[in-house]
């Protein structure tokens, strides 16, 4: 059959008339429009029959300009951190470096002595590659003639052999121990956050049997609510003192039931006389409140506890609440926690959760949040509910005060009493109550060097603790199973394998396998597990799920200080014993302040003792008229074995160019840039 040329039946297709095309751009999808006639509705049509030239470039146009704006904001980050190295490295303007560091200190010497050897290792790798000598066979290798060129080649070669056969072995040895122990803490993480889960699921909540303490005589209604001390420990707490005063004092619970201890070690004569004169303002409003200050001031806080505990009124009170000097409980704070006591004569403690005034102040406060929030929410909810025993977080909790006596009370030997007294507790039989909705205000560190001092503190205390009480744990009458969970998971795998591994797997091992590349870390270890773990970590504070990245970096950054903490504390070293108290700035949010202020207004309208108000007004004369005194001016500090990590880390990214590592590079390269702000204390309060 002879084909048909009759074109008219596609002709006679509908043709479109009227209003051709109108493209509607949405940057950075976009979309084609067509219009049948001017009355007709707005349909979509296939991409494929509407798309032109003019469209086509429109979309290009927009997408360089995006990528542009990238590439700008990038640059503009480099040259700020590039004008920040001059600066503060190079000119050291409005700087201090850190305190002297001591000839003992072993880190920093290996740390400055291994980037040495990686800068000389960077150049002569570079120079191989150049020359390519690279792809011939160490092993035959045999100079022809003795020329330097020569001569390096063979150096070249005889290293490569030498490092194939005596150093990659051991790395990769030591590797796959911190890959094993990488894995087991992720379990243990892992296993943390199901529990979490399940507590959620099964709305598991710890609940009093009764959560009144009234009678129906209405007489006598007081008399039934247990007698409650509260101790307020401070030393040099300018800034906060008189807040958590204040709220401690508006604390819903009879007043002939509650006394408060304001327990002030402050060596600022000036600052005592303010906290006497605020303990007498509040005296005089009818608050049983007690200033004392120590003459001898040694133990630090547990010293300080100690001897408020020793006082002859404390065998007339039941239970003992201790707050820092920033927290500022509710006033329900008590009826709260108290009641969980009640007919439950094995509960030692109630602890509450911490909440953050200051949580969205700077960057370094929002990756506080993310640790702190999963400490609590997973960390200490799974203990307290399938185990009765957590760390005790030394504020923000009730005692019984039989169970601090039969526990041995506080003692001096380290800098974590409160994990100290916990241990001890628990060895007597103790059991432990966390309360995840009942929160006390707080404050984060906002400068590095406040956060990095506490850290040290909190991470050699425990390795210290651990020392101290290992043989009362093996020999106490408790369970197999607890001693296991006390030694194996509360002390060396949360206290002592995380910040091992974490410091020598990605701050040491995996720069120095960039230089030794016959051993390996696997693309796994060093993206995907990390990735997965701080998407755990991250869960409980789901604000900052953008800030995901930065809290990684920052957490590896971190493991520097905690290393050298944890290795301090284990071997007794001098910086084990060492307290500095951590700066506040006595922040507070807008609604806590305006609470604050209708309390105590309500407070102002109670009957006034002139005696009272008379001697804290004459205390504020005098001090109104003592000339005040000059602050001493703050300034931002460099940092030396974070800076010395920082290179090295940037050095190892380099010469991971000359083996084609993508993923390790760019670990490598944010890792380094990591290392180098919080060395420059680009991180947090910029004081300079």
């Amino acid at each position: 059959m002879a084909p048909s040329f009759d074109f008219s039946e596609w002709w006679s297709r509908d043709t479109h008339k009227g209003t051709p095309v109108v493209v509607t751009m949405e940057n950075p999808n976009w979309s084609m429009l067509e219009l049948e006639n001017p009355d007709a509705p707005l349909q979509q049509v296939d991409k494929d029959r509407g798309k032109n030239a003019r469209q086509l470039t429109w979309v290009l146009l927009l997408k360089a300009h995006r990528a542009a704006g990238c590439l700008a904001w990038l640059a503009t980050g480099l040259w700020t951190l590039l004008s920040m190295v001059k600066k503060r490295l190079i000119f050291r303007q409005g700087v201090a470096m850190e305190s002297k560091i001591s000839k003992k200190d072993k880190l920093f010497r290996f740390l400055k002595a291994f980037l040495i050897f990686a800068l000389a290792a960077l150049v002569f790798e570079v120079f191989a590659y150049l020359k390519g000598w690279h792809f011939s066979t160490p092993y035959l290798y045999m100079p022809t003639s003795f020329g330097i060129q020569d001569f390096l080649q063979w150096i070249y070669h005889s290293w490569v052999s030498f490092r194939s056969n005596y150093i990659a072995p051991p790395i990769q040895t030591l590797a796959n121990i911190c890959i094993v122990l990488f894995l087991i803490q992720s379990v243990d993480r892992i296993v943390l956050c199901i529990g979490c889960f399940w507590i959620k699921y099964k709305r598991i909540k710890p609940k009093p049997k009764d959560e009144s303490f009234e009678l129906k005589d209405v007489e006598q209604q007081d008399s039934a609510y247990p007698m409650v001390l509260v101790q307020i420990p401070m030393c040099n707490e300018r800034e906060v003192y008189a807040q958590s005063i204040s709220a401690v004092c508006q604390l819903d619970w009879p007043k002939d039931r509650l006394l408060i201890q304001v327990l002030d070690d402050s060596y600022d004569d000036d600052l005592q006389e303010l906290i006497r004169a605020e303990v007498i303002k509040w005296n005089q409003k009818g608050t049983n409140i007690l200033y004392r200050h120590r003459l001898i001031r040694t133990g630090y806080k547990a010293g300080n506890l100690k001897a408020a505990m020793s006082c002859d009124y404390v065998k007339d009170y039941e239970f003992v609440a201790i707050f820092d000097a920033d927290f500022q409980p509710n006033p329900d704070f008590l009826k709260q926690t108290v009641p969980h006591f009640k007919d439950n004569p094995e509960l030692g403690l109630v602890q509450a959760r911490w909440s953050f005034v200051n949580r969205d102040e700077n960057l370094l406060t929002r990756l506080q949040n993310v640790n702190i929030s999963f400490h609590f929410e997973v960390e200490q909810q799974v203990n307290g509910v399938f185990l009765n025993f957590f760390g005790f977080n030394g504020t923000a909790g009730v005692w019984r005060i039989k169970s601090l006596e039969e526990s041995g009370g506080w003692l001096e030997r380290t800098t974590v009493e409160d994990m100290d007294i916990a241990v001890r507790a628990h060895l007597n039989g103790w059991k432990f109550i966390f309360l995840n909705d009942v929160t006390v205000l707080c404050e984060v560190p906002e400068s590095y060097e406040a956060y990095r001092k506490q850290q040290h503190r909190w991470h050699s205390g425990p390795m210290h603790l651990f020392r101290l009480c290992l043989p009362d744990i093996i020999t106490s009458k408790i369970s197999i199973g607890k001693k296991a969970n006390l030694i194996l998971l509360f002390f060396l795998l949360r206290k002592l394998i995380l910040p091992f591994y974490s410091f020598t797997l990605f701050c040491i091992i995996l720069p120095m396998t960039m230089f030794v590349p016959e051993a390996e870390l696997p693309i796994w270890v060093i993206c995907y597990i990390p990735a997965v773990m701080s998407f755990l970590n991250v869960l409980p504070a789901p604000r900052s799920f953008p800030f995901i990245i930065p809290y990684l970096l920052f957490e590896n950054t971190m493991s520097v200080t905690k290393f050298n903490a944890m290795v301090s504390g284990l071997f007794q070293l001098g910086s084990a014993y060492e307290w500095i108290v951590t700066k506040k700035t006595g922040r507070a949010s807008e609604p806590d302040l305006l609470a604050v202020a209708e309390r105590e207004s309500k407070s102002l309208s109670q009957p006034l003792h002139r005696g009272a108000s008379e001697t804290g007004l004459d205390v504020l004369s005098k001090l109104s008229k003592q000339p005040s005194t000059p602050r001493i001016k703050k300034i931002n500090r460099l940092y030396r074995k974070e800076l010395a990590l920082a290179f090295l880390l940037l050095t190892a990214a380099a010469r991971s160019l000359l083996s084609a590592q993508g993923i390790h590079f760019y670990f490598l390269l944010f890792q380094g840039v990591s290392f180098l702000l919080v060395g420059l204390d680009l991180i947090g309060e910029q004081v300079s």
